[in-house]
């Protein structure tokens, strides 16, 4: 039996809560109108729908509203006709907003106009949309994007990263805020929470993007914010991912503060450390090791009870040299032993039927084989399935033979 986290203890005063805080933005639901239970006995079925560069939603930017809308819920359809009961919606791609942000702007994926009202409330109307179908919705937020360039006139006048310049820190491409910067910390907290007191929404979701992905020949250039705070560590590393841990902790209290019921869940990239890095590591091959890359101390989350659930990105196939999905399900299954935190595996469903991939990725029973594989192991509490385009393209029926095998569905 699945013990029952933190979260789920409180969800019994989830109808004071909600009658205190009266209805939600665009006829969202009430928290106690839903029976959450219904995760527990199923699991987490869950599907990511990306909005930066346009990856699953909106298809394009300036679209009308009502295109908008109704790609929207003929997501929403979709998962449920696969038997998913949650989707995760990337609402802060790049410090910007798929809600009436008071932080920051208008989302440009909407408009094509960085600023620019759509003219409706796209995270308001997904919860209200989601809840309708019995769905879960799971709001994914990045903390410290920026930008997917370096040009920082290319941002709306008004923009956070305008307005202090000295947040920000250029790199591989892109622009990023200065994690090590207090102000910084708080003030994407601030950005972020703001959906969490307005909407109805059942989780806040990060991904996999703390300190960025190293980029060859390239520094990120935060010695002078180094230089600032970071007296009393042992090294840069030790700092920065101190400052990530902060993030996560005071993230994961303020919550508690304003919505005990909402969860916080995090999506790593699947690799603590390799086990030739340290004997408590995964026995992996990784070129990227979250704690020594990203700053981002993963393992420790959990062992700390910082969050609710994790859900690491195991886009590996069974049997791949170097990262097997088989070793990396008991890994993080051990992880969360003893844990007040629910485990679910994040899948590469975009890799299936993909000619670039190995030739597992082939077989349309191969993510059907990673959900058998898992129920071995009961801490593992469910999936999540990247990503939406994925989802509804199915390119060799692999999500379809997931649902039938799996979800009584087809």
């Amino acid at each position: 039996m699945r013990r029952m986290g933190r979260r789920a203890f409180v969800l019994g005063a989830a109808g004071v809560v909600a009658a205190l805080a009266g209805p939600g933005p665009a006829g969202a639901a009430a928290p106690a109108s839903r029976d959450r239970r219904h995760r527990a006995a199923t699991g987490l079925r869950g599907m990511w729908i990306a909005t930066v560069a346009n990856v699953d939603w909106p298809s394009a930017p300036g679209l009308t509203a009502a295109t908008q809308r109704a790609e929207l819920t003929a997501h929403l359809d979709r998962a449920v006709r696969f038997g998913l009961n949650a989707v995760i919606l990337q609402v802060r791609p790049s410090a910007d907003a798929f809600w009436p942000s008071p932080h920051e702007p208008w989302a440009q994926y909407l408009t094509g106009v960085q600023g620019k009202d759509p003219g409706w409330d796209p995270l308001g109307t997904a919860v209200a949309e989601a809840h309708d179908r019995g769905l879960e919705l799971h709001a994914w937020f990045n903390p410290y994007r920026v930008a997917n360039h370096t040009d920082p006139a290319k941002l709306v006048a008004t923009h956070p990263a305008r307005v202090h310049p000295d947040w920000v820190v250029p790199y591989g491409g892109k622009l990023y805020y200065d994690p090590g910067l207090p102000e910084v910390r708080a003030f994407v907290q601030d950005a972020m929470l703001d959906a969490v007191s307005r909407y109805d929404i059942d989780a806040v979701h990060w991904d996999d993007y703390f300190y960025p992905y190293p980029v060859s020949g390239q520094v990120f250039d935060d010695a002078d914010t180094y230089a600032r705070h970071g007296s009393g560590f042992s090294s840069k590393a030790a700092w920065r991912r101190d400052n990530i841990d902060r993030l996560v902790k005071e993230t994961a209290d303020r919550i508690k503060e304003i919505k005990p019921h909402v969860r916080f869940g995090i999506s790593p990239f699947g690799v603590w450390r390799n086990k030739t890095t340290d004997p408590l590591g995964s026995p992996t091959a990784a070129g990227v090791q979250t704690y020594d890359d990203l700053y981002a101390d993963t393992r420790k989350w959990v062992r700390q009870g910082w969050i609710d659930y994790i859900c690491p990105q195991l886009y590996w196939s069974i049997g791949q040299s170097g990262a097997d999905y088989a070793d990396m399900v008991p890994w993080w299954a051990e992880v969360v032993e003893g844990a007040d935190v629910d485990l679910y595996i994040g899948e590469a469903l975009y890799k299936a039927g993909d000619p670039a991939q190995n030739a597992a990725w082939q077989n349309v029973a191969e993510l059907s084989r990673h959900l058998t594989l898992a129920e071995e192991y009961p801490a593992v509490g469910g999936h999540a399935f990247f990503s939406a385009k994925s989802v509804k393209a199915d390119r060799i029926g692999a999500m379809a033979r997931v649902a039938a095998d799996h979800y009584g569905v087809g």
